[in-house]
């Protein structure tokens, strides 16, 4: 799987997790973008990540994130 790729799946999955046909992520996309991204929102997030590219983030890696791009990196690490 591409990065291209997995950003498209991404896509998808904020915007059911958040509710909003228009999201858009990149590298730099960190919560501070995202309406409604809270702590709450982020367990959701993590746990729909997890389910739709069937990996599993320990959690050094879930707080360590510091933005969508260091998310993307953990995903093609595993899928790899």
């Amino acid at each position: 799987m591409t990065r291209e790729e997995v950003y498209e799946t991404l896509n998808g999955v904020f915007q059911d997790v958040f509710d909003d046909e228009s999201i858009t992520v990149n590298d730099e996309t960190t919560s501070d973008d995202i309406d409604g991204w809270d702590s709450l929102e982020h367990i959701n997030l993590i746990a729909a990540v997890e389910q739709e590219f069937g990996v599993k983030f320990n959690m050094g890696q879930v707080v360590s994130m510091k933005n969508v791009g260091e998310m993307v990196d953990i995903i093609l690490s595993q899928i790899d």
